[in-house]
Protein backbone atom coordinates (compact mmCIF):
# COMPACT_ATOMS: atom_id res chain seq x y z
CA UNK A 1 0.00 0.00 0.00
CA UNK A 2 2.81 2.38 0.87
CA UNK A 3 4.54 1.66 -2.45
CA UNK A 4 1.25 2.38 -4.20
CA UNK A 5 1.13 5.76 -2.44
CA UNK A 6 4.61 6.59 -3.73
CA UNK A 7 3.78 5.56 -7.29
CA UNK A 8 0.45 7.37 -7.20
CA UNK A 9 2.18 10.60 -6.17
CA UNK A 10 4.63 10.45 -9.06
CA UNK A 11 1.94 9.31 -11.48
CA UNK A 12 -0.29 12.25 -10.58
CA UNK A 13 2.60 14.71 -10.86
CA UNK A 14 3.40 13.39 -14.34
CA UNK A 15 -0.31 13.42 -15.25
CA UNK A 16 -0.55 17.08 -14.20
CA UNK A 17 2.55 18.11 -16.16
CA UNK A 18 1.29 20.64 -18.73
CA UNK A 19 4.33 22.09 -20.51
CA UNK A 20 6.33 21.05 -23.61
CA UNK A 21 6.39 17.31 -24.26
CA UNK A 22 9.22 16.59 -26.72
CA UNK A 23 11.73 14.84 -24.43
CA UNK A 24 11.88 13.59 -20.84
CA UNK A 25 14.83 12.07 -18.99
CA UNK A 26 14.13 9.47 -16.31
CA UNK A 27 17.29 9.39 -14.19
CA UNK A 28 17.75 6.21 -12.18
CA UNK A 29 14.76 4.57 -13.83
CA UNK A 30 14.89 1.27 -11.92
CA UNK A 31 12.36 -1.15 -13.39
CA UNK A 32 10.99 1.57 -15.66
CA UNK A 33 7.57 2.28 -14.15
CA UNK A 34 7.96 6.07 -14.29
CA UNK A 35 9.25 5.88 -17.87
CA UNK A 36 6.08 3.94 -18.65
CA UNK A 37 3.99 6.79 -17.20
CA UNK A 38 6.04 9.34 -19.15
CA UNK A 39 5.63 7.49 -22.44
CA UNK A 40 1.98 8.51 -22.68
CA UNK A 41 2.92 12.20 -22.45
CA UNK A 42 6.22 12.57 -24.31
CA UNK A 43 7.37 12.00 -27.85
CA UNK A 44 10.64 10.60 -26.49
CA UNK A 45 11.74 9.25 -23.11
CA UNK A 46 15.37 8.45 -22.32
CA UNK A 47 15.67 6.27 -19.21
CA UNK A 48 19.09 5.97 -17.55
CA UNK A 49 19.92 3.24 -15.03
CA UNK A 50 23.45 2.49 -13.79
CA UNK A 51 22.71 -0.99 -12.36
CA UNK A 52 22.89 -3.68 -15.06
CA UNK A 53 20.16 -5.95 -13.68
CA UNK A 54 17.71 -3.09 -13.18
CA UNK A 55 18.44 -1.70 -16.65
CA UNK A 56 17.93 -5.15 -18.20
CA UNK A 57 14.62 -5.45 -16.38
CA UNK A 58 13.55 -1.99 -17.61
CA UNK A 59 14.50 -2.84 -21.19
CA UNK A 60 12.39 -5.98 -21.03
CA UNK A 61 9.45 -4.22 -19.39
CA UNK A 62 9.48 -1.36 -21.89
CA UNK A 63 10.41 -3.22 -25.06
CA UNK A 64 7.02 -2.57 -26.68
CA UNK A 65 7.35 1.21 -26.40
CA UNK A 66 9.08 2.75 -29.41
CA UNK A 67 9.36 6.17 -27.79
CA UNK A 68 11.38 4.90 -24.77
CA UNK A 69 15.12 4.30 -24.87
CA UNK A 70 16.63 2.53 -21.85
CA UNK A 71 20.36 3.07 -21.36
CA UNK A 72 22.53 1.16 -18.89
CA UNK A 73 24.80 4.05 -17.98
CA UNK A 74 25.73 6.28 -15.07
CA UNK A 75 24.31 9.78 -15.47
CA UNK A 76 27.78 11.32 -15.12
CA UNK A 77 29.13 9.20 -17.99
CA UNK A 78 26.17 9.47 -20.36
CA UNK A 79 26.68 11.68 -23.42
CA UNK A 80 23.67 13.99 -23.36
CA UNK A 81 22.98 15.32 -26.87
CA UNK A 82 19.55 16.89 -26.36
CA UNK A 83 17.97 19.23 -23.85
CA UNK A 84 14.85 17.95 -22.13
CA UNK A 85 11.51 19.50 -21.26
CA UNK A 86 11.29 17.42 -18.08
CA UNK A 87 13.68 15.53 -15.81
CA UNK A 88 12.28 12.89 -13.47
CA UNK A 89 14.66 11.75 -10.74
CA UNK A 90 13.29 9.43 -8.07
CA UNK A 91 16.56 8.73 -6.27
CA UNK A 92 14.96 9.82 -3.02
CA UNK A 93 15.92 9.18 0.57
CA UNK A 94 15.76 11.06 3.85
CA UNK A 95 17.38 14.50 3.51
CA UNK A 96 18.99 13.12 0.30
CA UNK A 97 21.94 11.92 2.37
CA UNK A 98 22.25 8.35 1.13
CA UNK A 99 21.36 8.86 -2.56
CA UNK A 100 23.06 10.88 -5.28
CA UNK A 101 20.03 12.92 -6.31
CA UNK A 102 21.58 16.33 -5.58
CA UNK A 103 24.92 15.69 -7.38
CA UNK A 104 23.01 14.03 -10.26
CA UNK A 105 20.55 16.90 -10.68
CA UNK A 106 23.24 19.58 -10.29
CA UNK A 107 24.97 17.89 -13.23
CA UNK A 108 21.94 16.95 -15.35
CA UNK A 109 20.25 20.36 -15.12
CA UNK A 110 22.70 21.55 -17.76
CA UNK A 111 20.67 19.41 -20.17
CA UNK A 112 17.29 20.87 -19.21
CA UNK A 113 15.66 23.57 -21.33
CA UNK A 114 15.29 27.03 -19.78
CA UNK A 115 11.56 26.40 -19.52
CA UNK A 116 12.09 22.83 -18.32
CA UNK A 117 10.79 21.29 -15.09
CA UNK A 118 11.89 18.64 -12.62
CA UNK A 119 9.78 16.02 -10.84
CA UNK A 120 9.97 16.05 -7.88
CA UNK A 121 10.10 19.83 -7.57
CA UNK A 122 11.86 19.88 -4.20
CA UNK A 123 11.89 18.74 -0.58
CA UNK A 124 11.27 19.97 2.96
CA UNK A 125 13.25 18.53 5.89
CA UNK A 126 12.05 18.53 9.51
CA UNK A 127 13.77 17.47 12.74
CA UNK A 128 12.60 16.32 16.20
CA UNK A 129 14.35 15.51 19.46
CA UNK A 130 13.97 11.85 20.47
CA UNK A 131 15.10 9.18 22.86
CA UNK A 132 16.00 6.11 20.79
CA UNK A 133 15.91 2.49 21.87
CA UNK A 134 18.76 1.71 19.46
CA UNK A 135 21.51 4.28 19.82
CA UNK A 136 22.83 4.13 16.27
CA UNK A 137 21.84 5.34 12.80
CA UNK A 138 18.71 3.59 11.59
CA UNK A 139 15.53 4.19 9.65
CA UNK A 140 12.09 4.34 11.24
CA UNK A 141 11.06 1.23 9.27
CA UNK A 142 13.47 -1.00 11.23
CA UNK A 143 11.03 -1.79 14.06
CA UNK A 144 12.91 0.04 16.83
CA UNK A 145 10.94 2.19 19.26
CA UNK A 146 11.67 5.80 20.21
CA UNK A 147 10.04 8.62 22.19
CA UNK A 148 9.52 12.06 20.64
CA UNK A 149 10.43 15.03 22.86
CA UNK A 150 9.65 18.02 20.60
CA UNK A 151 7.49 19.33 17.81
CA UNK A 152 8.87 18.95 14.30
CA UNK A 153 10.93 21.95 13.16
CA UNK A 154 11.67 22.71 9.51
CA UNK A 155 15.44 23.06 9.19
CA UNK A 156 15.98 23.05 5.41
CA UNK A 157 14.23 22.88 2.06
CA UNK A 158 14.95 23.64 -1.55
CA UNK A 159 13.80 23.66 -5.16
CA UNK A 160 15.65 21.25 -7.45
CA UNK A 161 15.75 23.85 -10.24
CA UNK A 162 18.17 25.85 -8.08
CA UNK A 163 21.87 25.04 -7.70
CA UNK A 164 22.17 23.12 -4.45
CA UNK A 165 25.24 22.85 -2.23
CA UNK A 166 25.41 19.14 -1.31
CA UNK A 167 27.25 19.99 1.92
CA UNK A 168 24.76 20.92 4.63
CA UNK A 169 25.86 22.48 7.91
CA UNK A 170 23.62 24.33 10.32
CA UNK A 171 22.74 24.94 13.95
CA UNK A 172 19.20 23.83 14.75
CA UNK A 173 17.35 25.21 17.78
CA UNK A 174 14.66 22.93 19.22
CA UNK A 175 12.51 23.31 22.34
CA UNK A 176 11.58 20.10 24.18
CA UNK A 177 7.91 19.64 25.12
CA UNK A 178 8.68 17.76 28.34
CA UNK A 179 11.40 16.70 30.72
CA UNK A 180 13.48 13.60 30.15
CA UNK A 181 16.57 12.22 28.49
CA UNK A 182 17.22 12.67 24.77
CA UNK A 183 19.82 10.82 22.74
CA UNK A 184 18.97 11.46 19.11
CA UNK A 185 17.34 13.34 16.26
CA UNK A 186 14.58 12.19 13.96
CA UNK A 187 14.77 13.65 10.45
CA UNK A 188 11.69 13.48 8.23
CA UNK A 189 11.60 14.51 4.57
CA UNK A 190 8.53 15.63 2.65
CA UNK A 191 8.73 15.41 -1.14
CA UNK A 192 7.23 18.25 -3.18
CA UNK A 193 6.16 16.59 -6.43
CA UNK A 194 4.64 19.79 -7.86
CA UNK A 195 2.78 22.87 -6.62
CA UNK A 196 -0.21 20.73 -5.60
CA UNK A 197 1.26 17.40 -4.43
CA UNK A 198 3.39 16.81 -1.34
CA UNK A 199 4.20 13.22 -0.38
CA UNK A 200 5.12 12.33 3.17
CA UNK A 201 7.56 9.54 4.05
CA UNK A 202 6.70 5.93 3.25
CA UNK A 203 8.76 2.72 3.64
CA UNK A 204 9.59 3.02 -0.09
CA UNK A 205 10.16 6.78 -0.18
CA UNK A 206 12.56 8.35 2.33
CA UNK A 207 11.42 6.81 5.66
CA UNK A 208 12.45 8.97 8.67
CA UNK A 209 16.07 8.67 9.77
CA UNK A 210 17.11 8.34 13.44
CA UNK A 211 20.49 9.94 14.23
CA UNK A 212 22.32 9.43 17.56
CA UNK A 213 23.29 12.27 19.90
CA UNK A 214 25.06 12.15 23.25
CA UNK A 215 22.57 11.59 26.06
CA UNK A 216 21.30 14.82 27.57
CA UNK A 217 18.77 15.64 30.30
CA UNK A 218 16.32 18.27 29.07
CA UNK A 219 13.32 20.15 30.41
CA UNK A 220 10.46 21.96 28.75
CA UNK A 221 11.61 25.54 29.40
CA UNK A 222 14.97 25.44 27.59
CA UNK A 223 16.16 25.51 23.99
CA UNK A 224 18.53 22.83 22.70
CA UNK A 225 21.02 23.85 20.02
CA UNK A 226 22.39 21.06 17.84
CA UNK A 227 24.96 21.42 15.09
CA UNK A 228 24.07 19.09 12.21
CA UNK A 229 26.42 18.43 9.31
CA UNK A 230 26.28 16.01 6.37
CA UNK A 231 27.08 15.67 2.68
CA UNK A 232 24.18 14.80 0.38
CA UNK A 233 25.09 11.78 -1.71
CA UNK A 234 27.91 10.64 0.58
CA UNK A 235 25.87 8.44 2.90
CA UNK A 236 25.03 8.42 6.58
CA UNK A 237 28.73 8.08 7.40
CA UNK A 238 29.03 11.79 6.54
CA UNK A 239 26.60 12.83 9.33
CA UNK A 240 28.12 14.69 12.29
CA UNK A 241 26.22 16.05 15.30
CA UNK A 242 27.13 17.95 18.45
CA UNK A 243 25.47 20.18 21.04
CA UNK A 244 26.47 23.85 20.85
Amino acid sequence: MKDSERLASFYNAILEYDSEKSLAYDLGCGSGILSYFLSFKFEEVIALESEFKAASCAKENLSDFENIKVVNEDVFNYEFTKKADLIVCEMMDTALIDEEQVPVLNFAKKFLKKTGKIIPKGIINTVELVHMQRHHFHWDEEDASYEVFSDAEIYSGFDFLEDIDPNFEGIITIKPKREGVINGLKITTYTILNDDIICGPTPMLNPPLLIPLDEKIVNSNEFINVKLKYSMGNGIESIKTEYV
